[in-house]
């Protein structure tokens, strides 16, 4: 039996210590770390409400819109403020821009290098490069100029990123063809410019990107004009082109040559989603993404914050701190030393209890992976038609339970952002329409009254939840339950593991000194 650390885990937005024990090539036990302590909490309390929007987006580089949302939200739950149409769909669509930039920033900038080698791109051949493209249905660049750039680039001998020694790692493909690695190379440079139009898309609705301005409480400031949203328009037309085109395809093409990867990474395999983008309705369980929580089985109820618990047994905070949903929780850190006996995280052990007030809790995932599993299981018809078409495409018809793997959580990732993408074109069609027919409304003008709220949506990473409390006019108590929060928790009260800790259980280890499967597993979370 042998220990294998990984600290800090690279190509994540945080800091984080991954450690295993692997017994006969296997882990056979894992412990999750965040190291990094936050304390926005702290920072927020006895400052005004509306501070909140601008504070808490901080909490993230790349995932602020949805911070920043579900500030709002809590806020405007507190205060008994409904936003009006016009916000609602102003609200979507700047959400979507943050989802799409985050998965393609994902899967070609993070993720793509756990699974496609640029440097054996190098001996492909390009007339087979443009042959395997068109057979494989994805989009078609300039492989010959990408293969100049990539030799010039190795030669140069400054390989930056790629010198770590892990390109030839036994656990790459060994069967997958040079060219579909220049493939996946030349969408990883087109990806880069992709983000760019992403993120425009932002800083056009939003004012700026990342750490948007515009979503404050009672709706939005932005008032879109039709030459505006001809320019959202034209670059959503962009982004959601190249995911169909690329991202869809690759995904499909690079997979058959990591089936075994369908085996393992699962975790618990209980799931939750608060929902996000809101349908006129303004209903969690109506959400385009619908709220849900699957605890067992694929039995999906409606999820509440009310059921939300924090343990803190292994965590760097006061023991006082555990046990309480976090409208009455506490951040209290105590700093001790790292010990997988004892405390090892700034991480919190979040758990959902089936019955509030009752148990310790489950260890729910979530992300993109719950998020489409509560979709398929509630029957939502284009998030079903996408997960059984790749089904039957990785051969697996019917089989919506391997998805409960890595592979699994890396698909569900990129079949969201079609479905998303799909998605926010309507919405665009939808306002300019709304606007062209006459007055419309973004913001409810509202007194600061005290109050308790809740903002309970997602992020790309997963299900972020802000807390809020107003008293006189100021914020007496704040906690956040952001998505990294769920999936790295430590072990809870009764010695639990967390999401990403079970998933890396069974995970195969061919080398412990280099353990690729090991940063596959932790980084398809995103964390």
């Amino acid at each position: 039996m042998a220990r294998t650390i990984v600290d800090p885990l690279t190509r994540i937005e945080g800091h984080m210590r991954v450690e295993v024990e692997v017994e006969d090539g296997i882990v056979s036990d894992a412990w999750v770390s965040g190291t990094l302590y936050r304390g926005m909490e702290s920072v927020l309390k006895d400052r005004r409400p509306q501070d909140a929007f601008y504070v808490s987006q901080r909490i993230c580089g790349v995932c602020p819109i949805s911070h920043g949302h579900a500030s709002t939200m809590a806020a405007e739950a507190a205060m008994g403020v409904q936003i009006p149409e016009g916000a609602r769909l102003v609200r979507n669509i700047i959400e979507a821009a943050q989802f799409l930039h985050s998965h393609i920033l994902w899967f070609y900038t993070l993720g793509a290098l756990d699974y496609v080698d640029p440097v054996k791109a190098l001996s492909a051949n390009i007339a087979d490069t443009y042959a395997l493209a068109e057979a494989a249905g994805t989009r078609v660049a300039d492989f010959g100029a990408v293969a100049k750039r990539l030799t010039a680039f190795v030669e140069s001998g400054n390989l930056s990123i790629f010198t770590n020694g892990w390109f030839g790692h036994p656990e790459y493909a060994q069967d997958m063809p040079a060219e579909l690695h220049l493939i996946a190379v030349a969408h990883y440079l087109e990806a880069l410019e992709v983000q760019g139009d992403a993120a425009a898309i932002i800083g056009i609705m939003g004012g700026k990107f990342p750490h948007f301005m515009t979503s404050v409480n009672g709706g939005t400031t932005f008032v879109p004009t039709e030459q505006k949203l001809d320019d959202v328009l034209y670059r959503f037309t962009k982004v959601v082109d190249f995911v169909n085109t690329a991202l869809i395809p690759d995904t499909l093409a690079i997979a058959p040559y990591y089936l075994p990867a369908l085996g393992f990474g699962g975790g618990t395999g209980k799931f939750l989603s608060w929902g996000v983008f809101d349908k006129p309705s303004f209903k969690a369980d109506e959400r385009y993404l619908p709220n849900g929580v699957i605890t067992s089985g694929l039995a999906v109820d409606n999820a509440s914050t009310d059921n939300v618990v924090e343990w803190v047994d292994h965590s760097w905070y006061e023991d006082d701190n555990g046990g309480l949903n976090p409208a009455e929780g506490r951040t209290k850190a105590l700093w001790t030393d790292y010990s997988t006996d004892d405390k090892y995280s700034w991480g919190k052990s979040v758990r959902y209890q089936t019955t509030a007030g009752s148990g310790t809790g489950e260890a729910t995932e979530v992300g993109p992976l719950a998020r489409m599993v509560v979709a398929y299981v509630k029957g939502v018809e284009p998030v079903v038609d996408l997960i059984d078409s790749t089904l039957a495409a990785l051969g697996a018809p019917g089989q919506p339970e391997v998805l409960v793997s890595l592979l699994g959580r890396v698909a569900a990732r990129n079949l969201e952002a079609a479905y998303i993408g799909g998605l926010s074109i309507d919405w665009l069609v939808e306002l300019i329409g709304y606007i062209k027919g006459g007055d419309v409304e973004y913001f409810k003008a509202h007194d600061v009254v005290d109050g308790k709220g809740v903002g309970a949506w997602e992020a790309p990473r997963g299900s972020v939840a802000h807390f809020m409390d107003i008293q006189g006019g100021r914020i007496a108590g704040y906690q956040v339950v952001a998505p990294t929060t769920w999936d790295i928790a430590p072990r809870d009260a009764d010695g639990v593991r967390g999401p990403m800790e079970e998933a890396l259980i069974g995970t195969p280890v061919m080398d412990a000194e280099k353990p690729l499967n090991v940063v596959r597993v932790a980084r398809s979370f995103d964390p």
